[in-house]
């Protein structure tokens, strides 16, 4: 599997784990402390090929990813599960530790972010849903962000990455009822 846009990840390791996967090249930010030389990079590479932000499911990943997303915008997003990310040791999470299957499968799936939002999906929506507040409330949302392909988030963030990948009430509505499936019945 080819890729043409240039993928974004955190070091070397990630690197490594990309290209037993797929042919592609990358740029590592090596760090949550992005630099000015990383951005301007990143905004080359999405001026010639595009950019894919793929960072390990945890909060430096996440800041990572949002840095770059506010600096460059237009880039598309890749996510792993944090079951995916897992080492097999169980001692360490990212990119670097997932499965060549689960990398594809991720960047198959990325997605863009859209910054100019319109709510289709309210807070009441996912509080009546049980996605914010509650007993369940987190594993309900690993679960909707697994099939919605738009990874982990909390409560607040849930709304937010809702209206960024203009998720719409239909595609919310038949992950949700995946989501209570999969429910044990009490």
């Amino acid at each position: 599997m080819k890729i043409r846009e240039i993928i974004v990840v955190e070091g070397k390791d990630d690197t490594t784990a990309i290209k037993r996967a797929v042919d592609a090249d990358t740029i590592e930010t090596n760090g949550s402390a992005v630099n000015q030389t990383t951005i301007e990079k990143v905004l080359r590479a999405q001026e010639t090929r595009g950019v894919i932000i793929f960072t390990d499911p945890d909060f430096p990943g996440e800041k990572i990813r949002k840095t770059i997303a506010a600096a460059v915008p237009g880039c598309k997003h890749a996510f792993l599960t944090k079951e995916a990310a897992i080492a097999k040791s169980g001692k360490g999470l990212g990119v670097e530790h997932a499965s060549p299957e689960a990398i594809r499968e991720a960047l198959k799936d990325a997605q863009h972010m859209h910054e100019s939002i319109s709510e289709k999906i309210t807070q009441e929506d996912l509080l009546t849903a049980g996605l914010i507040g509650g007993e369940g409330a987190k594993e309900r949302r690993m679960i909707l962000g697994k099939l919605l392909k738009i990874g982990y988030t909390n409560g607040k963030q849930l709304h937010k990455r809702l209206m960024m990948f203009q998720i719409s009430r239909q595609e919310f509505a038949e992950a949700l009822s995946v989501v209570r499936q999969e429910e044990p019945n009490e």
